[in-house]
């Protein structure tokens, strides 16, 4: 699946307080592999997860081998009530 980088970031950010910890632990993978899937590489723990980067607009494309983090975070923000 390819997303923006841009747009991966904007998932992150609009996720609830937690998530990232929630994630971690329901997929059972460390919290810095979490952390770095959005882009925070300087979490040395964390796994490789199949994310791929080329520069592109709005931060380059995003390629990802692996949707189960992001899949889950989509699932975290459809919970949320919406805002009128």
């Amino acid at each position: 699946m390819n997303i923006t980088f841009n747009e991966l970031r904007r998932i992150k950010d609009h996720l609830p307080d937690g998530s990232i910890h929630r994630i971690a632990k329901e997929l059972d993978l460390n919290v810095e592999t979490v952390w770095n899937y959005f882009g925070g590489y300087g979490h040395p723990e964390g796994k490789p997860m199949g994310v791929h980067l080329e520069a592109g607009p709005d931060g380059g494309i995003v390629a990802l081998d692996d949707t189960r983090i992001l899949d889950r975070a989509q699932e975290i923000l459809a919970e949320q009530p919406a805002h009128a």
